[in-house]
């Protein structure tokens, strides 16, 4: 088994509810394990930002499956809950990301179509403000750098991000 970090996020319908639907997903579908989940947040959109807010989070578990297979898993997933190709950053009613893969999130794959840990994640408030609540002190492979030291560095000007009040 390996430790596996995802970032999941949808900004379309009730968006929330969407990324509810893939954590519990990942869990029926043997994907994964959970063992932690982060709280929702409201983030402003990357990229392309003419489109509403993103509801962002991270999920912690346990994989038997290899990154390949996992990306794979996840895909599956996308489409199963309506995922379509639109424009790059565009809305999509999920999106499962890959952050960290293997135990203290050190393996690294460099592959066309498979790149973890997560390209640019290190200057995505979205990303590492999720993960700071379920690992803090996990260390970048590549910046050899915490989650912590590494949000840090990343400004907050054009990335707002709130948390949501659980009902």
């Amino acid at each position: 088994m390996e430790e596996v970090f995802l970032g999941i996020g949808s900004n379309i319908g009730d968006a929330i509810a969407q990324c509810e639907k893939a954590v519990r997903l990942l869990e029926e579908q043997f994907v994964l394990t959970t063992t932690g989940v982060s709280s929702w947040y409201a983030t402003e959109p990357q990229g392309y930002r003419d489109q509403d807010w993103f509801i962002n989070g991270a999920v912690q578990g346990v994989t038997n499956l290899s990154p390949r297979e996992l990306l794979k898993a996840v895909k599956k997933i996308e489409v199963e809950m309506g995922r379509v190709q639109t424009i790059r950053w565009g809305p999509r009613v999920i999106d499962i990301d890959i952050l960290f893969y293997g135990t203290d999130g050190q393996i690294c794959v460099d592959e066309d179509d498979l790149y973890i840990p997560h390209k640019m994640l290190e200057n995505r408030r979205f990303v590492l403000i999720p993960l700071m609540e379920l690992a803090p002190g996990l260390v970048h492979p590549i910046y050899n750098e915490t989650v912590k030291d590494l949000l840090r560095r990343v400004p907050a000007k054009g990335q707002k991000v709130k948390r949501i009040k659980r009902k």
